[in-house]
């Protein structure tokens, strides 16, 4: 190898390890330029580590924000996130149905976490990603609580609870410990972050098939790019009264991410045989309130909630559909929702959906 090639590499390398430092990714984000994928790896890695200080995660983020997140930066950071989750052996042919939170209304029921059973309950292997509240009153892990599903249980304990029943919940303050590392950073700064969207793509199962809720319309481009650069299928939705579900108020928009396609669809929910609510309708309060509506709805009260459940749990369901079988793309989603519709309004009205949450209770050791 001659002298000149030796120079190259060793000012390659010095180049390369320059721009891993935390002031010269801060410079670059101040100058308005964007990150690459193993640099934004770098920095979330050192994050999850404890290796920055939380003056310095501050400004990361706040550049970060002012600059505008792109695909690569977010691919980056998940990639850190799940290096350094605690492994979870389940296979990852499952289901997520998720949302980011941060509707306007700041209290809708827990809906992705009844839409889960009742997905399960219809014979599709669910893995739930979720937390405590974090913009609303009841988070997924409150009101499962609150169901009488133990959530203190280890990575082989929550496996366990997948292979006995087809269901199981991930919770994501267990798996993902270096999110503490920047809880005190994001306190104090008190302004929503790139962290606010990424916990619905970093369940450590890495689901081949994800129904996400996002209430920010701005944040939709960089969660579908994440789901395509990774070859995973999703449906994200956002309803038009702005909560992080398929809405039973109206209108929603669904982005299809498939086979490194993404389609934007307008769904219209009469279009779809179910009533139309008011979104007063839709709101829930503690976590107990909105536990006892979860029961009602899985008893098969005809009432609002149970509408707007089995509308999201046909979302999980055609997530999957396409999952198993790409080719569904070319099937108009308004008749794909429609036979999903079907499939929750039976197993609910069978009582499998009920039958699912006593099987969860009794898994879980309640």
């Amino acid at each position: 190898m001659s002298h000149v090639t030796l120079r190259f590499i060793d000012n390659y390398d010095r180049k390369m390890s320059d721009t891993m430092t935390w002031p010269s990714l801060l410079a670059r984000l101040l100058e308005g330029e964007d990150l690459s994928v193993s640099q934004a790896t770098w920095a979330m890695s050192q994050v999850m580590s404890g290796e920055v200080s939380d003056s310095r995660l501050a400004g990361f983020l706040v550049a970060l924000k002012a600059k505008g997140e792109t695909v690569d930066e977010v691919v980056g950071f998940r990639s850190a996130i799940l290096d350094s989750a605690m492994p979870l052996d389940i296979p990852p042919m499952v289901l997520d149905i998720v949302g980011t939170g941060g509707d306007p209304y700041g209290a809708v029921i827990n809906v992705s976490s009844v839409a889960s059973i009742v997905a399960a309950a219809a014979g599709v292997p669910v893995v739930k990603h979720g937390s405590r509240a974090a913009s609303s009153k009841s988070g997924a892990s409150d009101m499962l609580a609150q169901l009488g599903v133990n959530l203190e249980l280890t990575p082989e304990q929550v496996a366990a609870v997948f292979h006995q029943i087809g269901l199981t919940f991930v919770f994501a303050a267990k798996f993902h410990p270096g999110f503490g590392h920047a809880a005190t950073a994001r306190r104090e700064l008190g302004i929503p972050t790139i962290f606010n969207i990424l916990g619905p793509l970093c369940n450590p199962v890495r689901p081949e098939a994800s129904a996400v809720g996002v209430a920010n319309l701005a944040r939709v481009p960089q969660m579908a790019g994440v789901f395509r650069t990774r070859g995973a299928t999703a449906l994200l939705y956002r309803g038009d009264d702005g909560i992080d579900k398929m809405t039973t108020t109206g209108h929603s928009r669904v982005w299809e991410v498939s086979g490194g396609r993404i389609t934007e669809h307008v769904v219209d929910v009469t279009e779809l045989g179910l009533p139309v609510a008011k979104i007063d309708d839709l709101l829930g309060k503690s976590p107990e309130h909105n536990a006892e509506l979860a029961l009602s709805v899985l008893a098969g009260d005809d009432i609002p909630a149970r509408h707007i459940v089995v509308l999201n749990a046909a979302a999980g369901l055609t997530a999957f559909d396409l999952a198993g079988d790409p080719s569904q793309y070319d099937v108009p989603l308004r008749q794909r929702l429609i036979a999903n519709i079907d499939k929750a309004q039976k197993a609910i009205d069978s009582g499998e959906a009920k039958k699912k949450l006593d099987a969860w209770r009794e898994a879980t050791g309640r």
